[in-house]
């Protein structure tokens, strides 16, 4: 058996930047994917139609540009191309409410087009993303002294916030209102609990600080680049090969476990302590998604023809019907008119349909597990805003819940975060600990998204484990 200084479970985004992390310093390293292709997160395939390429998980890469870990991999030079649509997102409201609401790469445009309130979105969203990487690299690092101390306190002041409370006290009007409150949606939570306004900041915020891009030829390009440094590095990689039990592993120095604590129980169980282990089985899951893919005749015929240019669109009008549907979806209900997110990848990335084609795809908020189908519910809130849209569907691909935990066992329940990010558990992920991406087991460590900073396509769990793993490596070799 060949002897390895570390091996890598799970070729999701943090798997993936773990194993080139090790991989720069030196070490030898295999990265085992229980899935027939590497990517996790970033899997692309022709889910309805040939010709037609959509991603199975992540497509909106913000993160993916502003984070510290994927910054310094520098992917770009691995071929990977980032396609920016000509607008980051997009609002749009009910008929005789105004056009949409367009949040464009440039603040002072997004401003202006939000009239009376954009002044306050200046002194919100506007002043988390002048606050730059400073700003990012603290909110995405380990506890320790801040980076930008002042800057980190003043957006903790707002961002600990409900999102239903900033949005109430910093904007007059429905239309910024709305807005926010679909930014903050992302978080999956109940938009009247505490830190949902630093979610929705944050991720406003990067529209005007990096942009919202897609990976053009699709998400899965990220993941092959990765995978093509490690083996050029001289690492080893292999797809196919679930992990049942750390027994299984050949031997190695270190190990590192891209998996959220269920899987984490299930793996190495055996060899965790017992206050430990019942610290990852009380980790609490966040709600499911439900999402649809279509291949479409033609582009969205969008009521505010505007929204056509954005490359991310946020369904489900005012505040108060948004803050409704993310409560009844935390108190582990259905809403009726749920808030959408919606993907257009062709605005930004033609090259993923035939020639006048387009592809599409959208999701919603659902109790964690639900067997519900919400097919027709999601395109009755798409036609709500795009009458005729149905018309334009060539095929569709439809991925529940228990759909999405069998191509990924990560989404436990159909959760694409790796755990409620819910206060509680933003500091207790998966356990308190200075540490947390470091098991009690000497040499055994966590990558996942169910650690710090959490879910998005960064790397930064990857990143943190990497760098406890080579401390651990040099221990030894001292």
């Amino acid at each position: 058996m060949t002897e390895y200084d570390a091996v890598v479970v799970g070729a999701g985004p943090n798997g993936l930047v773990a194993a080139v992390t090790l991989a720069t310093e030196g070490h030898k390293v295999l990265l085992l994917e229980g899935s027939d292709a590497f990517g996790g997160g970033l899997r692309s395939d022709e889910l309805t139609l040939p010709g037609f390429r959509h991603d199975v998980g992540a497509t909106v890469m913000a993160m993916a540009l502003a984070s510290p870990a994927m910054r310094e991999l520098g992917v770009e030079k691995d071929g990977v191309e980032w396609a920016h649509p000509p607008v980051p997102a997009a609002h749009p409201l009910d008929a005789g409410h105004g056009p949409a609401v367009l949040v464009h790469r440039d603040l002072a445009r997004t401003a202006e087009g939000l009239g009376r309130d954009g002044a306050a979105w200046r002194a919100t969203v506007g002043a988390t993303a002048r606050a730059g990487f400073p700003l990012v690299d603290t909110l995405l690092a380990p506890l320790s002294v801040p980076r930008a101390p002042v800057r980190a306190a003043r957006f903790g002041v707002l961002g600990v916030l409900p999102a239903t409370v900033l949005a109430r006290t910093a904007f007059r009007t429905e239309r910024a209102r709305a807005a926010f409150a679909g930014m903050a949606a992302h978080s999956m939570l109940d938009l009247g609990a505490p830190i949902t306004s630093g979610y929705g900041l944050m991720l406003a915020s990067s529209a005007h600080l990096v942009g919202w891009p897609v990976v053009r030829g699709g998400a899965q390009e990220l993941a092959d680049a990765l995978v093509s440094r490690l083996v050029r590095l001289g690492g080893e990689a292999v797809t196919g090969h679930p992990v049942k039990s750390l027994a299984e592993l050949p031997p190695t120095r270190t190990t590192i476990l891209n998996l959220t604590p269920r899987q984490i129980v299930q793996v190495a169980g055996d060899r965790l302590p017992g206050a430990y282990r019942r610290k990852l089985e009380r980790f609490r899951y966040g709600p499911g998604v439900f999402k649809v893919d279509w291949a479409l005749d033609g582009p969205v015929p969008w009521r505010d023809p505007e929204v056509g240019t954005a490359g991310t669109v946020h369904l489900g009008g005012a505040l108060d019907e948004i803050a409704y549907a993310e409560a009844e979806v935390a108190r582990g209900r259905h809403a009726e008119r749920p808030y959408v997110l919606v993907v257009q990848p062709t605005v930004a990335d033609p090259t993923r349909a035939p020639a006048g084609k387009h592809i599409l795809w959208a999701y919603c908020h659902v109790p964690n597990g639900s067997t519900s189908d919400m097919t027709e519910i999601i395109e009755d809130q798409i036609e709500r805003f795009a009458p005729g849209f149905r018309d334009l569907i060539l095929a569709r691909s439809v991925l529940n819940p228990a759909d999405l935990e069998r191509r990924n066992a990560n989404l436990v329940g159909g959760d694409i975060g790796g755990g409620s990010a819910a206060l509680s558990q933003f500091i207790r992920r998966p356990v308190y600990s200075p540490r947390p991406w470091a098991t009690p087991v000497p040499g055994l460590f966590i990558s996942s998204a169910s650690t710090p900073p959490g879910a998005a396509v960064h790397g930064m769990g990857g990143r943190q484990a990497a760098r406890l793993a080579i401390k651990a490596l040099a221990g030894g070799r001292r």
